[in-house]
């Protein structure tokens, strides 16, 4: 059964390929850009994208082809960077990808507030929502997203049934099935009839995709790791630009290789360096001679490495908590702990535990693969084996709090060999839903040296001085905080005072004409 589907696959597949050149392409070949068109005649998860969405009708395929590529073309999807992007419009932190749902799919923000709606600025504010798509695309050929719309304090002036209509298409037409749902949160009651409009451009069978939902609701969708405070979340992540937002998962630095320091790096190299230019200047039986005395000194040198090593490994403190999968048992449980620069102590450290009787082959990503050396980061464990996983940060780089990690595992079978060439070719082959994924957080331990506050007998003691000061500074802040709250709440009031005096004057038009025609 499976066979004659993927046969019956191949065949449409083919048959839009050819039709599309001969009908299309060979009449006027001017309306499309030659790299999307040959990129149709190689990419088989492209052509079935366009035939999913369209019920494997090759004719509606083959119009809603002739769509997108004009599409892409007219907008220069292909050539879109950083660059051909306005900064102001980077900087300002409307339209972004960040965070995952429950199913895993990549959240699409678009946070409606920050636009205002201006024909001036709306091409370029659809480049960006077409960059970011076709950025997703090329990294993650065919997997889905969930679109965030953040209606949270948005007014009148951001409603532009335009705009909304270009990301409707985007996903209708020129991303097909890369849709996963559409969450809308906290939707303002003068917004419902223009949502009514949304749901007719949908269509019937992706209307059931929009999810509208408030605080209560949104963590039905997306738990709260990955939703900001304003949603009842715990996320810290706070937009800023440059650079842009990258926390896509991806192999780290150093895939099975040892965890050394810049340092001992950098020291290695240099000897290795004194060693080569002394040989070049001094005779043969001078060569022989201090050759030999050097594999005896790299040996006991490597002897005391290798020692320290393993003294630096036991001083490691195993994590506490646990997260119990099927697969594998994970601690830490939800964060990376790592120490700051003045606490010197920057790497940490990952336990697995097998807890099936099978071998359990795992990888580990990051969103900031040139940050952090990981080993090893692709491997297995024996049934009811542990495994550390050492991360320690790479070149002086600093760990940020929105850097993440994630954990993939699979079972193997008993016959499978867990080589490097084995391994590579089990991740090729193993179906999605085989694998166990969990995702860790990175947060950065302060110093622990004392500066005003002095540990004694178990106890913090601080002087008479300082209490005072961070009395009267906690005092002034809470004041301030105050003062806010009631800028914040008279703020609210004249923004409801607006809108209901704008619906009382449409009601007193409305009633007007009414009884003028009447």
């Amino acid at each position: 059964m499976a066979e004659s589907h993927a046969q019956n696959k191949a065949k449409l597949i083919s048959e839009t390929r050819r039709r599309f050149e001969a009908e299309y392409v060979t009449e006027k070949p001017e309306k499309y850009d030659p790299r999307d068109v040959e990129r149709l005649q190689l990419d088989d998860n492209w052509v079935e994208s366009y035939l999913f969405w369209r019920h494997d009708v090759v004719d509606e395929t083959l119009k809603m082809l002739d769509e997108s590529f004009q599409w892409r073309k007219e907008m220069a999807v292909n050539d879109l960077t950083e660059s051909s992007i306005p900064k102001w419009l980077l900087e300002m932190g409307g339209i972004y990808l960040h965070g995952y749902d429950k199913e895993g799919n990549k959240l699409f923000w678009i946070r409606v507030k920050y636009h205002i709606k201006d024909h001036k600025t709306i091409l370029d504010k659809k480049k960006l929502i077409a960059f970011w798509l076709e950025r997703y695309a090329k990294r993650e050929n065919g997997k889905p997203v969930t679109v965030m719309f953040d209606l949270s304090e948005t007014g009148i002036n951001s409603i532009d049934m335009d705009f909304v209509r270009f990301i409707i298409n985007c996903f209708k037409v020129y991303y097909p099935k890369y849709l996963s749902k559409i969450v809308i949160f906290d939707m303002p009651w003068i917004m419902n009839a223009a949502f009514k409009i949304v749901k007719s451009w949908l269509g019937p069978e992706a209307v059931s995709l929009l999810k509208f939902t408030s605080k209560n609701e949104v963590q039905d969708y997306v738990s709260a790791e990955y939703l900001p405070p304003h949603m009842g979340g715990t996320d810290p992540f706070k937009y800023s630009y440059p650079p842009l937002v990258d926390d896509d998962f991806q192999t780290p630095l150093c895939e099975n290789g040892p965890v050394a320091s810049e340092d001992e790096a950098s020291s290695r190299e240099d000897t290795e360096s004194e060693g080569k230019e002394t040989l070049e200047t001094i005779s043969n039986e001078e060569q022989t001679a201090l050759l030999k005395k050097n594999s005896l000194t790299e040996s006991t040198c490597k002897t005391e490495e290798n020692e320290k090593v393993d003294s630096k490994l036991k001083a490691f403190k195993k994590p506490l908590s646990v997260f119990k999968g099927p697969l594998l048992h994970i601690s830490p449980a939800e964060e990376l702990y790592f120490g700051s620069t003045d606490s010197g102590e920057k790497k940490t450290l990952i336990v697995l535990t097998n807890v099936t009787k099978n071998i359990v082959a795992f990888k580990v990503r990051t969103t900031a693969p040139e940050k952090y050396r990981v080993k090893p980061s692709n491997s297995s464990c024996d049934p009811g084996a542990s495994v550390d996983i050492f991360v320690s940060p790479h070149g002086g780089l600093t760990v940020s709090a929105q850097d993440r990690f994630l954990i993939m595992a699979a079972e193997m079978e008993q016959s499978s060999g867990t080589g490097p060439a084995e391994l590579t070719q089990f991740w090729r082959e193993v179906p999605r839903n085989k694998v166990m994924e969990h995702r860790l957080r990175c947060h950065i331990v302060q110093s622990s040296k004392p500066t005003t506050l002095t540990l004694k007998d178990g106890a913090f003691n601080m002087s008479d001085k300082t209490s005072e000061d961070m009395c009267l500074q906690l005092n002034r802040l809470l004041e301030s905080n105050r003062k806010l709250e009631d800028q914040v709440q008279r703020c609210l009031w004249f923004q409801q005072l607006l809108l209901s005096l704008t619906v009382l004057s449409l009601a007193l038009v409305v009633s007007f004409f009414y009884v003028s025609y009447s």
